[in-house]
């Protein structure tokens, strides 16, 4: 009897201690570490810097040109407007968040450096330039004259803390927005994956 009341007590003891190993944390990854690996890997993700062509408007007054009725969630949204009519949302951030804060900048043709993540219609600016009456296309920037630094919002100079000016310059777009792609190279590549598939090769 004693044995039989050893053994139960044994038993119990065992699937206990399998409980409690079952319920204790186990060396997987941190929380932590699972956010740095996505910020990480959306990074390495970026996609291709593109040319968006347009003006930038308010978002609702645009939707009223075209006949939709919007509420006064989207009086401070900023989109571009292509010349095909397209309306893209423009991201605030530390380059499109001028748009947001300078009128001068609205209602008036311009080329943006950026972006669009897939799945996600918002633009990210990079880059920003404008046309002046004349038409010529100027790169656009805020400028502190005492230590002669670039800003890209309108706020005091990071540095001294003195006011920015707006300032266009005479600049060229990114190279790399002009490189067309070898289609002659992508032609025979593609001729020659045909002529081995039709030999068996």
């Amino acid at each position: 009897m004693r044995r039989m009341l050893f053994a139960i007590m044994l038993c119990c003891g065992f699937v206990s201690a399998d409980s409690r190993a079952d319920d204790a944390p186990t060396p997987e990854t941190k929380p932590s570490d699972v956010t740095t690996d996505k910020k990480s890997a959306a990074k390495k993700k970026t996609p291709p810097q593109k040319l968006f062509t347009g003006e930038v408007v308010f978002l609702r007054e645009a939707l009223k040109r075209k006949g939709i009725k919007s509420f006064s969630e989207f009086d401070k949204q900023i989109a571009l407007e292509t010349p095909a009519g397209e309306l893209i949302p423009i991201i605030p951030d530390w380059r499109g968040r001028a748009f947001y804060q300078d009128k001068r900048l609205r209602h008036r043709k311009v080329d943006l450096v950026g972006y669009r993540r897939k799945g996600v219609p918002y633009l990210q600016v990079l880059m920003v330039f404008a046309y002046n009456e004349k038409g010529e296309r100027q790169y656009m920037d805020y400028w502190c004259e005492i230590c002669a630094i670039p800003m890209y919002e309108i706020k005091p100079c990071d540095c001294c803390q003195a006011p920015t000016e707006l300032r266009f310059q005479t600049r060229d777009l990114p190279g790399y927005l002009s490189k067309k792609p070898d289609t002659k190279l992508r032609f025979l590549k593609s001729r020659g994956k045909t002529s081995s598939a039709a030999t068996g090769q």
